[in-house]
């Protein structure tokens, strides 16, 4: 009889016909085997002996070009605003050093809000594959947090290093979730999501936060993250990067204190947003440490990409076609160029709402135009910070090019920084036409800077505030980063 009993009792969510997100809830995995688990127990356990000497090598150009963009930063209005905001609305907590101010020390979350929004100001810092600003989001974080740490407790080099480049691993894992994130973004900015959690996870580990903390952290960043694209090419854009460094800072440290948020954050809950409330088509994958093989981070396969000029990546495709161009025009006159030559100036570019720019009025606005940044490598051969400034972005002969451009969308040419290309026609006043085309310009990950060219870029950028000497020793310093025995030497030279 009991027998028979048993075969006809249904689960009890059947006949009571429960939602199916619940069934689904029921049905999860144990909380070890979720993707957001697996996160957590990568960032808590993965060794420095990781580290490959390629990723060693690029995450310490990543970490020279960043100070540099962000000392340079600080020399910005958005920036000047973001710390005197902090200055008059926080009482003083002298802990963490600010870019490029001697004596100026803030409390670890406001030194990382600040340091981000200068290394963020001028559009200046490196960007990856899938789309995003990688480092503006965890160094700054990395710094304030070593900076709060006893002397006799400063991570070592390689501790930093390692803190920052989960960091960028994070962001990378999560963005390859989504196909979305592969293509130039409409809806979040990516640093304000990704970027958030990869300061958590960076913070997290030099913390030395267990497995279960790890992940609490990333699921605190998550309910602290996301900025629309609305704002982009406004003072607000850098604050973006700001708030993911400072964020991901405080999910780090709430963590430590035994806050607690959602186990199952970074996983695929029907009917229950997570992480994939920012990407639509995001389908996540657990994230394995291999106890025997180790780890390959991302590093290792896709570099990154360096700006030689603070603009959009974008600008950089137009920017190198329209320079190809005063080449040839440069030819036909007087060593220079003149509007009164050109008759029409055609681009061929990714279609993108908001790089679409024709008459830009501010240098933020400038710095996310197509037609500003073809029509200034096409009159003076080059795009510069001084580019950037009002006089230039206001003279003359600028306006009378930009007066003259029009724009097309080829389909071969998708809004996807590792498959777009740039092309540049003009016709001159007496017929003739000529073409520049770039598909991969200098600076790009399939074509990297040399350390000579990076390392200039470094020194135009922080000799702008910094003295020759100190200039030099950071690049020293950076170099040997991964064989100090702890991080003071790096950390005192950032004012």
């Amino acid at each position: 009889m009991i027998s028979k009993l048993q075969k006809t009792i249904r689960p009890v969510w059947a006949v009571r016909g429960l939602h199916k997100s619940a069934v689904e809830v029921l049905r999860h995995p144990a909380p070890e085997d979720t993707v957001t688990a697996s996160f957590g127990k990568f960032i808590s356990e993965v060794k420095p002996q990781h580290l490959s000497s390629v990723v060693l090598h690029r995450s310490k150009r990543m970490v020279l070009d960043s100070i540099g963009v962000g000392v340079i930063g600080s020399t910005t209005d958005v920036f000047e605003l973001a710390l005197q905001h902090c200055q008059h609305m926080y009482a003083p907590d002298d802990i963490s050093s600010v870019y490029g101010r001697r004596g100026t020390r803030l409390s670890p979350t406001l030194a990382a809000f600040v340091n981000g929004v200068a290394t963020h100001s001028m559009d200046f810092d490196d960007t990856w594959h899938p789309a995003t600003h990688p480092s503006g989001a965890v160094l700054p974080a990395v710094l304030a947090l070593s900076d709060m740490m006893s002397a006799n407790s400063k991570p070592s080099g390689l501790d930093f290093l390692l803190a920052f480049n989960i960091g960028i691993e994070i962001q990378g894992r999560l963005m390859r979730f989504s196909n979305e994130a592969h293509n130039i973004p409409k809806r979040f900015h990516p640093p304000s999501v990704v970027g958030t959690m990869g300061s958590a996870a960076a913070c997290a580990r030099l913390l030395s936060l267990d497995p279960s903390q790890c992940s609490h952290a990333l699921a605190i960043a998550t309910s602290l993250s996301g900025a629309p694209m609305a704002n982009a090419a406004t003072q607000s854009k850098p604050l973006h990067i700001g708030n993911a460094s400072r964020l991901g800072l405080e999910a780090a440290l709430l963590a430590s204190r035994g806050l607690e948020a959602s186990s199952l954050v970074l996983d695929s809950v029907t009917g229950v947003a997570g992480f994939n409330a920012f990407y639509e088509d995001y389908v996540p994958q657990p994230l394995e440490l291999s106890n025997d093989d180790g780890h390959m981070f991302l590093l290792e396969e896709q570099d990154m990409g360096f700006k030689r000029f603070p603009a959009h990546l974008g600008m950089h495709w137009v920017a190198d076609a329209a320079a190809s161009v005063h080449k040839i025009l440069v030819g036909f006159g007087p060593g220079t160029v003149s509007p009164a030559q050109v008759q029409d100036i055609l681009l061929r570019v990714p279609k993108s709402k908001y790089i679409n720019r024709p008459f830009p009025d501010s240098e933020h606005e400038a710095r996310h135009s197509f037609q500003f940044n073809a029509c200034s490598a096409l009159l003076d051969g080059e795009v510069t910070v001084q580019s950037f400034t009002p006089a230039a972005i206001r003279r003359p002969d600028l306006l009378a090019l930009l007066s003259r451009v029009r724009m097309e969308h080829p389909q071969d040419n998708p809004a996807n920084f590792n498959s777009m290309y740039g092309e540049v026609q003009v016709t001159l006043v007496g017929g003739d036409i000529l073409k520049g085309r770039c598909d991969t310009f200098y600076g790009h990950w399939r074509n990297p800077l040399t350390n000579e060219s990076l390392r200039k870029k470094f020194r135009n950028n922080a000799g702008a505030v910094l003295p020759s000497e100190k200039v030099e020793r950071l690049i020293d310093v950076v170099e040997e980063l991964d064989r100090l025995g702890d991080c003071r030497a790096l950390l005192s030279q950032l004012q």
